[in-house]
Parts: C-alpha cells; structure tokens; sequence
C-alpha cells in the first residue's frame, strides 16, 4: 500500500538535517561504548585482574541497564519531553564515563557501567522520537532513521580504529574519555536545533513496572552465570525463576493498569512484533559474537588492539553499504521479505567461523557475513516500530526497539557467553599440561587472559604449552558458539515469513490520521 497522501507532509529542511547529524552523536557513542571495551578486555584485565563472572559483568552489565532502562526512560521523555531525557541523559553518561576511565577495581568498573547503560537508556529513545517529530514526511522520515541506525553502525566501525590507537599509546581508561567531548558537543547543540515536544494524555510512569524491568533480566542472567560456572543448583534455578516470575508479573500488571509502562497492544501489530522479536535475536548473535572475535584477534592471534581493530573494520563498513542499499530495495520488496533473506544469508556467517584456525580470513569473512545478513533487522526494523505506533506513545515504542537490541546483546553475552566460557572451561579441565601449579590451573581454566598470565609465570616449554592449550580451547568455544548461531538464524529467518504471511489479520493500533498517513509500516501491508 502506498504512503502517500493527497496533502503531502511538510517536508524537512537544513536545520532538521543538521539536528539529525547531532542525534547521531548518540547512537554513534553507545555503539562506540561497546565495541571499544571488547579491544580494552586483554589489558584491563592484566590491570584489574577480574574474576571469570566480574568478566562478563563488566561486558554486559552495560547492555543490561540500558535494557532495563529504556522503556521507562521513553515513557519519562513521553511525560516531560524528549530534549530534555537527552540533555539529562548525554549529561549523566559524560560523568559515569570519567567515572569508567579512572575505577581501579573490578567492582568499580561494574558500577560505573551500570550508570553508563541507565544514562545511555535515555538517549537511543529519546533521539527516535525527536527525529519522528523533526520528519513528518513519511519517505524523508525513512531516509532520516536509516541514517540515524547507520550512526550505530558508524560507532562500531569507529570504536575498534579509536580504541585501538587509544590503547596503543594510553591506557585502558582512555576508551571511555573518547566520549566526553562528543557528548559536550551535544549538550551545546541540541537546545537550539530541537524543539521540546511533549504529548498531551500521557499518564505518570509506572515506578513498579519499571522496577521489575530491571530485576527480570538481572535475576535471569545472574543465575544463568551461575549455572555456567557452578552447575545446577538450588541457588542458580532460584534465580532464574525469581526472573521468569518476575518478568510475567510485569506482562500481568501491564495488562491491568490504565496507563501501563508498556502498551502490549502494540505487539498485535505484525510489523511491530516482527521487529521488536528479531531485534532480541539480532542483539544476541551479534553482541555475543564481536566479544569472541574481538577477544580472538588479540589474544590467539596476538594482534595489538589497533591491528585488531583494523581486522574488524571490513564487517562495519559491509553492514553500513547493506544498510543504504536495503533501503533502496523496500520500494520494490516488502521489509519482513528483505529481513528474512537476509537472516537466511547471515547463516554463512557461522559456517565460516566453524573454519576458524590460526589465522583471520575466515574469521573476518565469517564476522562480514553474520553482520551483513542481519543489517536489515537493523536498518529497517526500527522504522517500523516508530511508524506503528501513535505519536503519544513514541517515546516508549521508540524503546522496545532499542530495548531488543540491547536485551538481546546483554542476553547474547551472557548466555551465549557462558556456553563458550562452559566449553572454554571443559577444553582446559581435559587437556591442562602436566606440571601446572595447582594455584594456577582454576584462573587458567576459567578465562583465556587468566591462563596467559599464568603462561607468563611459568618457565619456557611449560609457559608455551600452557599458552597453545588455552588458545585451542578458546579456538574450540569460538567453533561450539557458531555451530549455535546457525539453527537460531534459520529459525530467525522462518518466524519472520510466517508472521509476515499473518500480516494483514492482526488488528491495529489506533493512530491519528496524520500518522497513519506517514505509517513506514503501511508499506509493508
């Protein structure tokens, strides 16, 4: 179906272009936040000397909060305005980043990191809903949050070439300073190139709802690690239940209020649904693979960050030429339909990575085409979120998108995380070398940083054997977590046909008419 309207939408001039650029700050530094702390790992760790659990804290407690985060930071934009969650929101980032870049333990880090993801939760749905508001002309709006999603690629392409020439001549804390002046950029910009925006009708933001936002997946998690490192217990089931009950009180209460935290009518729109799901599964897979490739350049391969960096630029700049020829495409083909081929192409992805051995060919070409298949759940998934629902409820729509990404990173690091780790672990317990200090196997055993640090203990043959057997057994876990993407990126690619096929029977959501009008979503019935 066509969007056109008989009184085209006012079109958007310089000043909404030149505020677009701006917003892309944002989503260009989150991304950033995350791609360079991958490279940063090797040496923080030999700094801080984290546990094998504080590990992954540090990676993913970030993506949990801005998880957590993210929807009631957009129903708060949706209550006192956008400009102003995102002048909050750049502010508090700017701060918990100085306070990242000078922690001096792993503890201090985490903590640091958990202010970052809440600080950050405001600015990805804030900066949506601004842009709604800015391109009310449906194919320049298209055009304009393509651009705005090219910004997190941008960011990813960005943060291993920073990162790497930031470790190469500082330290470890410099990754998070890179922000600092980006951010004050923002601040200085942003109140004169957009307006405050605040719909009238939204109700008070549900402080309970938003509560059990962030203890469902923390509490699932937690015992999901546990479960990786202790086995089954009282302790880690308790804890994943505690996040299952908690998680369908949430969908209970959010059935039942007035004026709920989140709408769970808008997941009876197909566009909507296919999105906010794919993006969870995209932010899995992707996430959880650029830790291990990243971690896999520098410490099997023994690149320096900024070598590393350079290896991983090729996956970056592919996803983003995807990215603007995919939104060329949806004039001649449907979204789902470009969504699901390309879930199906990313599956050469993991059937390369599975080649993996001594060497960066197949793991960058593998890297390449995992990220290039899953750009268009990317490029166009958000779109269609932002277009389905009514401008009142923008900024907590604007959320779910983002909150899927994210959720589905921290969930991706985390579980599928844990699964490598868990191989990692069973490699070392079966083929540690002989003559190893028992001081030194359970660090070696639990993460490939820890069992080098110990290589570096011990005298020559024995150091160097130590060394080749934790750099196979991370080569191993590197196999087993690809070998796991390729049933869950089929499964990917045939939910999205099938709720695609089922379209044009969900009901909708009720817009006002100007938003049906410039519905991006209305291309797709």
């Amino acid at each position: 179906m066509s969007t056109e309207t008989r009184t085209p939408p006012e079109r958007a001039g310089a000043r909404e272009w030149t505020a677009l650029a701006v917003l892309g700050v944002p989503a260009v530094l989150v991304m950033m936040n995350m791609s360079v702390l991958y490279l940063a790992l090797p040496t923080l760790s030999r700094d801080l000397d984290p546990s094998a659990p504080q590990l992954l804290w540090i990676t993913d407690i970030y993506g949990f909060m801005v998880a957590g985060s993210l929807i009631t930071m957009g129903r708060f934009g949706d209550r006192i305005g956008h400009r102003r969650i995102l002048l909050a929101g750049a502010g508090a980032f700017t701060a918990a980043s100085v306070f990242a870049a000078y922690a001096n333990s792993a503890e201090l880090l985490v903590t640091a990191r958990a202010i970052q993801g809440v600080a950050a939760a405001s600015l990805a749905p804030s900066s949506l809903s601004v842009i709604r508001d800015l391109f009310r002309n449906p194919e320049q709006r298209t055009l304009a949050i393509t651009i705005w999603m090219l910004s997190f690629m941008g960011g990813g392409a960005l943060g291993p070439l920073v990162g790497g020439v930031l470790l190469q001549y500082f330290w470890w804390g410099s990754v998070f300073l890179v922000t600092v002046p980006a951010m004050l950029v923002l601040l200085l910009t942003v109140p004169f190139l957009v307006r405050e925006t605040r719909p009238a009708g939204t109700g008070r933001p549900d402080l309970v709802s938003a509560a059990m936002t962030l203890v469902t997946p923390l509490a699932i998690v937690y015992g999901i690690k546990n479960l990786a490192v202790d086995g089954f217990g009282p302790s880690s089931l308790g804890f994943v239940a505690l996040g299952l009950v908690v998680g369908a009180a949430f969908v209970w209460r959010q059935r039942r209020l007035a004026t709920p935290l989140l709408d769970l009518s808008l997941f009876r729109v197909p566009a909507f649904a296919v999105s906010a799901g794919g993006m969870i599964v995209v932010g899995m897979l992707l996430f959880s693979t650029s830790l291990l490739t990243s971690q896999y350049l520098q410490l099997v391969l023994g690149f320096e960050p900024l070598e590393a960096g350079l290896w991983q630029l090729p996956t970056a700049v592919g996803g983003s030429i995807v990215a603007l020829w995919v939104s060329g495409l949806t004039a001649r083909f449907q979204p789902a339909v470009l969504m699901s081929a390309g879930a199906a192409f990313a599956v050469l992805g993991p059937v390369m990575l599975t080649q993996v051995d001594d060497g960066p060919g197949f793991l960058v070409a593998g890297s390449l085409f995992l990220f290039a298949g899953l750009t268009p759940f990317m490029a166009l998934g958000t779109g269609l979120v932002v277009g389905a629902a009514p401008a009142e409820r923008s900024g907590a729509a604007s959320a779910v998108s983002e909150t899927g990404a994210e959720l589905g990173g921290a969930l991706g690091i985390a579980t599928l995380g844990s699964v490598a780790a868990a191989v990692y672990g069973s490699y070392m317990a079966d083929h540690m070398p002989q003559g190893v200090p028992a001081d030194l196997t359970g660090p070696a055993g639990e993460t490939l940083p820890a069992a080098l640090e110990a290589a570096r203990q011990l005298p020559g043959e024995l150091g160097s054997a130590l060394t080749a057997t934790a750099r196979a057994a991370f080569t191993q876990s590197l196999h087993v977590h690809a070998l796991v993407l390729i049933p869950l990126l089929l499964a990917l690619s045939g939910l999205t046909l099938t709720l695609r096929r089922r379209q044009g029977q969900a009901p909708k959501v009720q817009t006002p008419a100007d938003d049906r009008a410039a519905d991006p979503a209305s291309a797709a019935d």
